[in-house]
């Protein structure tokens, strides 16, 4: 009965601490003309996370661009913006029959915020979407190392941009 409580909590762990990404992007678009990049700030100032985490996340993609060959620039061929979801998972862990006491099986129920963090990055001359990384994974208010888990979901995210790379 302890293995199995063991294994739960494993899979629980690394699963909520797993980043799950997906890209798309137009596949009619030769990525390697963009070399500079901008971010749509009035996009940004509308997002309901606070202002610390916009800079943490701002701070990881000009990391993770300028890794790419990207600069910032007041003239940008890219304009990047992002935006937040946030969902609450229940998770139940059933323990079983507990011999020392009379009664059903013991239950613990606990919740995860699954936070979902979308990077678009828009083409600054024709104004469309090019490409979109998707970084789903857990996060809350209560992450220790909040720099860290938001760099982690931004690297994560960018290292699918350019498309067609070897990661």
């Amino acid at each position: 009965m302890k293995q199995i409580f063991l294994i739960s909590c494993l899979i629980l762990f690394i699963s909520c601490n797993s980043i799950r990404v997906i890209t798309d992007h137009d596949s009619n678009i030769d990525f390697n003309k963009y070399t500079s990049f901008a971010y749509l700030k009035p996009q940004i100032d509308k997002i309901a996370i606070s202002d610390l985490d916009k800079k943490r996340i701002l701070r990881a993609v000009d990391g993770a661009l300028a890794l790419r060959g990207l600069s910032k620039s007041d003239t940008p061929d890219l304009l990047v913006s992002f935006s937040t979801k946030a969902k609450e998972k229940v998770y139940i862990s059933n323990m079983g029959w507990n011999p020392w006491f009379w009664g059903p099986n013991q239950s613990s129920v606990s919740t995860q915020t699954e936070g979902t963090l979308f990077i678009n990055l828009i083409d600054a001359s024709s104004k469309q979407l090019v490409w979109q990384g998707k970084g789903r994974g857990a996060i809350s208010e209560f992450t220790k190392n909040r720099d860290e888990r938001i760099g982690l979901f931004v690297q994560e995210i960018l290292s699918q941009y350019p498309p067609g790379i070897d990661q």
